[in-house]
C-alpha cells in the first residue's frame, strides 16, 4: 500500500464520518423520546389487605419533534425479594370512581392517564395512573422498585421509574 493512497483513504474516511456525524445530529430531534420519573406513589389496601391499589403521579417529557400518543400503560413492581409483579391496571372512569369514594388516597393532583393522550413536541405533562396489586400494602411498601412502561402508537416502547 502506497503512502498517497493511505492518506487519500484516511481523508476519505474522514469526509465519511463528518458527514454521518451532521446527518444523526441533524435528525436526532425526529426520532420520538420520552422521558420523566415518577414523583409520588400512594397505597391503599383493598379486599381486607390481601390486595392494594397503586396509585402514581409522574411528569414526562417529550424532547423531540414528534408528538407521543399513547396506546397502553402498565405499572410494574419490583419486589424486595426480587419478583417482577405487573398491576392490573386501572380505567379513568374507575380511577375517578376510587378518588371520590377513597378518600385515603388524598387528592386528585393531575388529570388521569388514559389511551390516546398526548404528549406534544418539546411539552412536559404531569399524569397519574393507577393498577391494582395483589399484594398486601407492606409487600409494596418495601419494594425495590416501582416503573410505568408506556406503549406508543406507532410501536414505541418506553419507561419511567420512581427515585427512591
Amino acid at each position: 500500500m502506497s503512502k498517497q493512497f493511505a492518506i487519500f483513504l484516511a481523508a476519505g474516511l474522514g469526509v465519511v464520518v463528518v458527514f454521518l456525524v451532521v446527518v444523526f445530529s441533524s435528525t436526532k430531534s425526529a426520532h420520538l423520546d420520552l422521558t420523566g420519573q415518577i414523583l409520588k406513589t400512594r397505597v391503599l389496601s383493598v379486599s381486607n389487605g390481601a390486595a392494594s391499589i397503586v396509585v402514581v403521579d409522574f411528569r414526562v417529557t417529550n424532547p423531540s419533534n414528534v408528538p407521543f400518543v399513547l396506546l397502553a400503560a402498565q405499572l410494574e413492581l419490583d419486589t424486595d425479594t426480587g419478583e417482577k409483579i405487573d398491576g392490573s391496571q386501572i380505567s379513568k372512569p374507575d380511577m375517578e370512581n376510587v378518588f371520590a369514594h377513597e378518600k385515603l388516597l388524598g387528592p386528585k393532583y393531575n388529570d388521569i392517564l388514559s389511551i390516546r393522550d398526548t404528549v406534544p413536541p418539546h411539552a412536559t405533562v404531569d399524569r397519574m395512573s393507577g393498577a391494582r396489586f395483589e399484594v398486601p400494602e407492606a409487600k409494596i411498601d418495601s419494594r425495590k422498585a416501582m416503573r410505568l412502561r408506556f406503549d406508543e402508537l406507532d410501536g414505541g416502547l418506553f419507561e419511567i421509574g420512581e427515585k427512591k
